[in-house]
């Protein structure tokens, strides 16, 4: 009998008896197993929680109770119980089901949480705004897969100490995030006993740990702490990957996986790829390192997504791994920069954000050289609003004393890489984007840069078209494929900040049709910059900014978002083939 096929809500879930819930994980296992495989999406963490969110819906109604998830990549096995495990098959494609918990989607999703350690603060609002309307209802919140490494956390667990809220903190310990967890906190987890630990330093009733895998101890807690009305962490010890023998040797490499169609008359060696962004950025740095002793890394969670692993395998006692704790990653770099160091510090850019007051007043407003490798500037695809770099030219070039660099391609990366190092001036950032490059040899001859100097690619009469990034690419493809290829100037901005005063004022003075194109928000950009110095300038031609509109971009793939909001190759080249054809 197959049970999962009878499970469209909760509901049915409670039908079930306790003794067919062993049924069901398994049926669960190889459902999403199959979908996941075939459609790509975050992997071995679901795994490791099937038994608990079993445990959670046959215990509580979700329709009443609170639950967030946190990261919320481990909420998969959520939503195949609660109403979507039809929507699988477009999972994180584009205006498919999202790969996070998300408000609009489900009457279940209670809050998203697509970056981490914000399920207690969360979760603990919710539970005095209870208090506050006399309701008695159970709020829990699931921290793991390296999210109890992030100090919003801690922030949140020292507030709940002192609360009487209805809060059950469940700790989903299954010793790795993406990367294997680092940090005293993880330690300290490893060796907790019943009698003396942080959580009951802090006030907080402890239970644990207990095997996240058995049903019976998971339902029976459970079921006990329903009546509990404080707040209380319960800690289970979980296997990222569970039931996947692959997933569970190689849990970092399995916590996503995407789905690529192999032509098997096709050998890759046949048809080299370029490598990756990331890649490139991890063996220049591994370059640098070499070479200069002062040069260190640093990472919030995140060498094996940012390829400074490179440089951590070659050279451990070179790199720091900071944990999910993106504020103290840039506060730890300027003190390495304060005391004669060359730290790179790699940090995506959306969570760059979560650093902010960081990056302005422990750096910029000291002017510590730190160089800052801003990765995943841009649209980054299938993990949508919560992960595209919309915001970083708009956010980072507000702030004084920043250099902002955004390389084309990997020639360019390296170049920016290289004057980095030797850059003593003040605070550097270079943001790139996610995925391969285009080149298939990246090493190349290091350019030595001019700070503010941009390059033009090429020269033309009647369109300038100054682009940001590897956005770039895009727009020498387009005027690839033009009759005429002298109508259009390109040129690379190279520097957002400072920008090149000189070319801009000479292109406003030699074009009446300049069009800016960026991979990120047009309120705050770059084009806007260009704005303001035209309108200096009483430029009287027509300046058209292509960007991301003021909105958050939803999920899908890189391609489909640049098609759907004109930032592709073919929009560039209509739009080029609207402006000379209307003059």
């Amino acid at each position: 009998m197959n049970l999962l096929k009878n499970i469209n809500e909760p509901s049915d879930l409670k039908k079930l008896t306790k003794d067919q819930l062993p049924q069901l994980c398994s049926e669960i296992r190889e459902f999403f197993i199959d979908k996941i495989l075939k459609n790509g999406g975050h992997f071995s963490a679901n795994l490791g929680v099937v038994e608990l969110t079993v445990a959670l819906h046959f215990i509580h109604d979700f329709k009443i109770d609170k639950l967030i998830w946190d990261v919320g990549h481990q909420a998969y096995i959520h939503k195949l119980l609660t109403g979507r495990k039809n929507e699988f098959d477009n999972i994180r494609k584009l205006d498919g089901l999202a790969g996070f918990p998300k408000m609009s989607e489900s009457e279940y999703d209670h809050f998203g949480t697509g970056h981490s350690s914000t399920s207690i603060s969360a979760i603990l609002g919710m539970a005095e705004a209870a208090i506050l309307d006399q309701k008695e209802h159970k709020h829990i919140a699931v921290i793991g897969d390296g999210s109890l490494t992030g100090g919003m956390a801690f922030e949140a667990l020292n507030n709940l100490g002192t609360s009487n809220a209805n809060v059950l903190v469940i700790i989903n310990d299954n010793q790795i995030g993406i990367d294997p967890n680092s940090g005293a906190i993880n330690h300290h987890l490893n060796t907790i006993n019943n009698t003396l630990n942080l959580f009951k330093t802090l006030g907080l009733e402890y239970e644990g740990p207990i095997d996240g895998h058995d049903l019976d101890g998971l339902i029976s807690s459970l079921e006990k702490n329903k009546t509990v009305r404080s707040p209380k962490i319960l800690h289970i010890r979980t296997v990222k990957g569970k039931g996947y023998t692959p997933a569970e040797k190689a849990q970092t490499e399995w916590h996503s996986v995407s789905y690529v169609k192999i032509d098997p008359t096709k050998s890759m060696a046949d048809n080299p790829q370029p490598l990756k962004f990331q890649d490139v950025f991890g063996h220049t740095l591994l370059e640098l390192a070499e070479k200069d002793q002062r040069i260190i890394g640093i990472t919030p969670a995140m060498p094996s997504g940012s390829s400074m692993k490179i440089l951590m395998d070659a050279m451990p006692h070179r790199v720091f791994d900071v944990g999910i704790a993106e504020q103290h990653a840039v506060t730890f770099s300027a003190g390495l920069a304060a005391s004669g160091k060359r730290p790179f510090c790699s940090i995506y850019s959306s969570f760059a954000q979560r650093a902010y007051d960081q990056i302005i007043h422990d750096v910029a407003l000291q002017n510590i050289p730190v160089v800052f490798c801003i990765d995943r500037a841009g649209l980054v695809g299938a993990d949508g609003p919560t992960h595209h770099g919309s915001f970083d030219i708009a956010y980072l070039n507000a702030i004084p004393n920043l250099t902002i660099i955004s390389p084309m391609d990997e020639h360019e990366l390296r170049n920016a890489m290289y004057w980095a190092a030797d850059f003593t001036d003040g605070p550097v950032v270079i943001r790139y984007p996610r995925g391969r490059g285009s080149k298939k040899e990246y090493k190349n001859k290091i350019q030595p840069l001019e700070i503010g100097a941009s390059r033009t690619l090429c020269e033309g009469n009647k369109i300038a078209i100054i682009s940001v990034g590897e956005i770039g690419i895009a727009v020498q493809k387009s005027l690839n494929r033009l009759s005429d290829q002298n109508q259009v100037c390109h040129i690379d901005a190279r520097f957002v900040k400072p920008i090149d005063q000189n070319k801009i004022i000479n292109t406003l003075q030699s074009f009446e049709q300049i069009i800016t194109i960026e991979e990120s928000c047009l309120i705050g950009g770059f084009g806007q910059q260009i704005k303001m110095i035209a309108q200096d300038h009483n430029y009287a031609g027509k300046i058209t900014n292509l960007g991301l509109p003021d909105q958050f971009i939803e999920q899908g793939t890189r391609a489909e978002l640049r098609a759907k909001y004109n930032l592709d190759e073919d929009a560039i080249h209509q739009l080029i083939l609207s402006i000379i054809h209307k003059k």
